[in-house]
């Protein structure tokens, strides 16, 4: 085998993408649960907070995890016993349903967001300067739609709540 091959720089840039995502994943795992919150639940009330009428469909918060529909379902479920969601029937389409945050589950990231926010300044974006973070902000998303491209998938229902603008998650 050519020796060289691992000196390619798709390799290194594969390898560091991989390294800091476990790191920054272990520092805010511990940190969300200080506040009751696994990663994906945090993940979850975070992308239905930062949408229009804090709510969107159960399939477009799927598309929008790395969770199946079916994953969702649970975490769902799991969130509203919790009181942290509820959900609501889309009325034009009764196929549909959303996830919708409650004050409980706002008031859970009220409390969460200061240590994240901290954490994310400390080891992520406080790492680089504002030239090279809106470098990386423009990769990530270039990947991110490349390799997901319902990522950004938002409330399709006529019937729903107008608010904000979508904004990236």
């Amino acid at each position: 085998m050519d020796q060289t091959v691992f000196d390619d720089p798709r390799i290194t840039a594969a390898g560091l993408f991989f390294e800091v995502h476990a790191g920054l994943s272990a520092r805010m795992a511990t940190q969300l649960e200080e506040h009751g919150l696994s990663t994906v639940e945090f993940e979850v009330l975070t992308r239905l907070a930062r949408s229009p009428g804090n709510q969107l469909r159960m399939t477009d918060l799927a598309a929008q995890t790395s969770l199946s529909t079916s994953g969702v379902t649970r975490v769902v479920d799991r969130m509203e016993r919790d009181g942290l969601l509820t959900r609501r029937a889309c009325p034009a389409d009764r196929r549909s349903s959303y996830a919708v945050v409650t004050k409980a589950g706002l008031h859970r990231l009220d409390q969460t967001l200061p240590g994240h926010l901290e954490l994310i300044e400390q080891w992520f974006t406080g790492q680089l300067d504002p030239a090279a973070l809106r470098a990386l902000l423009d990769g990530l998303r270039r990947i991110r739609d490349a390799v997901h491209p319902g990522a950004t998938a938002g409330s399709t229902c006529h019937a729903a709540p107008t608010g904000p603008a979508p904004t990236d998650h």
